[in-house]
């Protein structure tokens, strides 16, 4: 569930960090997308056990194919001046990773977000941050477990591609498909 914060001012990035640095273990997520604050509560077991599975089959993919790297939120993400997301899931470009292991967050640069959609994050993870994801990432994906289904998204699109059978991905520099059941996918998660 993503809520607005406020709705009447304009946050700046640095509040965003004083935010987290004030409280660094603290349950909310925050995320700063066109002035707005939006604070995400603890997800729920669905959404943990989505994010796990996209991690390790991301992760294994990644393994045979190193041009990028995978991780999850907690994470800031700065992809223009004042926007700080947290997507669920997100892949790196491999120089990315690496300069992040030696400065540190944020990460400028991505070659996928992936959100799991939460009872009320819907609006936000398909209105508010998409464009963004849009304008900077090549492959933004949207899974909507209650459908059992992704949505995915590429610069451009006016409209997502619905898949509901199997995901397939070949970023830039791959030797490979990354190949994903989302049959098998929802019934390890729902069943």
């Amino acid at each position: 569930m993503v809520m607005p914060a406020e709705t009447t001012r304009r946050w700046t990035a640095r509040e965003v960090r004083q935010l987290i640095a004030d409280a660094p273990l603290a349950t909310p997520r925050y995320e700063l997308v066109d002035g707005e604050l939006l604070v995400t509560p603890s997800p729920g077991p669905q959404h943990q056990e989505a994010v796990r599975l996209l991690l390790a089959a991301l992760g294994t993919y990644f393994d045979r194919e190193p041009m990028g790297h995978v991780l999850s939120s907690p994470s800031d993400i700065e992809l223009e001046s004042e926007d700080l997301r947290q997507p669920d899931v997100f892949v790196l470009p491999r120089a990315e990773w690496e300069r992040i292991r030696r400065e540190r967050f944020p990460a400028r640069q991505l070659l996928a977000a992936i959100e799991v959609l939460s009872p009320s994050s819907g609006r936000h993870d398909r209105v508010k941050k998409r464009p963004g994801y849009q304008r900077h990432v090549s492959e933004y994906w949207i899974v909507d477990l209650d459908a059992r289904l992704f949505e995915t998204w590429h610069p451009g699109d006016e409209r997502p591609e619905i898949l509901t059978e199997r995901l397939t991905w070949r970023p830039h520099g791959a030797q490979a498909d990354f190949e994903l059941d989302l049959t098998l996918f929802f019934a390890r998660i729902w069943d």
